[in-house]
C-alpha cells in the first residue's frame, strides 16, 4: 500500500514536499516513481528512482527542479519541488515498480504496479 501526502497549495515559485509512505518489508525491491495527472489531461511521468542510490530519472519539464528520493530505512519516497509553476498544477500519484532496472526504464505507467491515492498540488499564478 503507498500513501501519498504533503500535496497543497502553493503560489508560484514556492516549494512542496511530497512524501509517499510504503507498506510491507520489501520496499527496497521496488522502483518508485511520481507521476501526475491535470484535469483533462493524460497522466504523465515526472520522476523515478530505481533501487540503486543514485540513480534517478526526470522528465525534461521538472528536470532541474524537482528531486526524487528514498529513505529506504523509512519505507518512504520524496518529491522535492522547488519553483513551482502554474502549469505543475495537479494530482500527483506516487508508484512502485518491480525489477532491477535502471531508472530510465520506469519511465511509463505501465511499468509500475502499486499506486497510491494521489495528493493534489495547486500551483497559484
Amino acid at each position: 500500500q503507498l500513501v501519498e501526502s504533503g500535496g497543497g497549495l502553493v503560489q508560484a515559485g514556492g516549494s512542496l514536499r511530497l512524501s509517499c509512505a510504503a507498506s510491507g518489508r520489501t520496499f527496497t525491491t521496488y522502483a518508485m516513481g511520481w507521476f501526475r495527472q491535470a484535469p483533462g489531461k493524460e497522466r504523465e511521468f515526472v520522476a523515478a528512482i530505481s533501487r540503486w542510490v543514485g540513480d534517478t530519472n526526470y522528465a525534461d519539464s521538472v528536470k532541474g527542479r524537482f528531486t526524487i528520493s528514498r529513505d529506504n530505512a523509512a519505507n518512504t519516497a520524496y518529491l522535492q519541488m522547488n519553483s513551482l509553476k502554474p502549469e505543475d498544477t495537479a494530482v500527483y500519484y506516487c508508484a512502485a515498480g518491480d525489477g532491477s532496472n535502471s531508472a530510465s526504464y520506469y519511465n511509463r505507467a505501465g511499468r509500475f504496479v502499486y499506486w497510491g491515492q494521489g495528493t493534489q498540488v495547486t500551483v497559484s499564478s
